[in-house]
């Protein structure tokens, strides 16, 4: 504690975390809103993280910063912030440069769009409707609270938007820089402050077993060359009765998604799909179909029910059993899981 305390007894340290407590930075970031160099703020940065105040994330030639999650030290310095005045000239006149940092990455994403809007338009010309996918992405997970969230391969950060307000904290992780900058974006524009970003890779995530609630793959899985690895990578991160959600494409024979798109696989299968989720103990529920021109969208989810799932052998051409099924239903809070026409 009384190291928590003096780390965060001093001016500029204070000021850091009244900014990071709003979202990352970087250094080079930090530094521009405070007016002080980058090595000074370095070594504040520093001893904030050594206290355990902050957590830092590299990604690519940049590193990150952010007020740590858990632990008394952040829980110390959460306290300190919530006494500072809204109105303090000092963090007034901070808070006004952190907008324009904020301005200044939403337009690289604007830029980093306009060059790809054409092939993204054509793209998503071909599918069903998003708002009608994502209405049935939030019917399949039920009203209630979605605890721990993980977005893997997030891009535009879009899923983080629709599911933050009903999560506890929402992590979104993208092995592209030029996407996290864009998710950066999205998520400072909704001003969640329960989301953050990560570069991390999907079959190496950097988090504990059993870290979230939720794991989300929404129009993924068909870039992967082993999609099956990824899903075991999320099961791993998994809590008992957590959920993993996929989302993607229904089989089909648009040749020219993996020759122009590096699509990898060109659709799953519901067998393939369940197979992956047995393989590594988890019951698949009954997927929800949204018809598209001329691709379909699938919306797939499994859950962790200790004790009601063996490990399947593909091999043998494995399918659930009666009892099998009958347990698993018991996790899901859905709604019944008919087929969904796009509105």
């Amino acid at each position: 504690m009384l190291a928590a305390l003096r780390a965060a007894g001093e001016r500029t340290r204070l000021r850091l975390l009244a900014l990071l407590g709003r979202g990352e930075l970087t250094v080079g970031e930090l530094a521009a809103v405070l007016g002080q160099s980058q090595p000074r703020v370095s070594r504040h940065l520093k001893l904030l993280c050594d206290a355990g105040i902050l957590d830092r994330y590299p990604e690519g030639t940049s590193v990150f910063y952010r007020l740590a999650d858990r632990g008394d030290p952040a829980a110390i310095a959460r306290a300190a912030l919530e006494k500072l005045a809204d109105d303090d000239p000092v963090l007034v006149a901070d808070r006004a440069r952190l907008d324009a940092v904020r301005r200044t990455r939403a337009a690289a994403a604007d830029a980093y769009f306009r060059a790809a809007a054409a092939d993204w338009d054509r793209t998503r010309s071909l599918y069903a409707d998003e708002r009608e996918v994502e209405r049935v992405m939030l019917d399949v997970l039920g009203p209630g609270p979605l605890g721990e969230v993980l977005d893997v391969g997030t891009g535009t950060g879009r899923i983080l938007e629709l599911l933050a307000p009903s999560a506890r904290r929402a992590v979104g992780v993208d092995l592209s820089t030029a996407m996290l900058g864009v998710a950066r974006a999205t998520v400072d524009a909704a001003s969640r402050p329960n989301v953050q970003v990560r570069h991390a890779d999907m079959y190496h995530l950097p988090f504990a077993p059993r870290a979230f609630d939720l794991v989300v793959f929404h129009q993924v899985l068909h870039y992967a060359d082993d999609p099956a690895s990824a899903v075991a990578e999320a099961a791993r991160v998994l809590r008992p009765g957590g959920r993993v959600l996929v989302v993607d494409f229904a089989p089909h024979d648009l040749e020219f998604l993996r020759a122009e798109h590096a699509h990898r696989r060109l659709g799953f299968s519901d067998r393939e799909v369940a197979s992956w989720f047995r393989a590594v103990g988890l019951g698949c529920a009954e997927p929800r179909v949204v018809p598209g021109q001329p691709l379909d969208v699938v919306v797939w989810v499994a859950a962790r029910t200790p004790g009601a799932v063996r490990p399947l052998d593909v091999s043998r051409g494995d399918a659930p059993d009666a009892e099998n099924a009958s347990l698993v239903s018991s996790a899901f809070s859905a709604s019944p899981r008919e087929s969904a026409s796009p509105k």
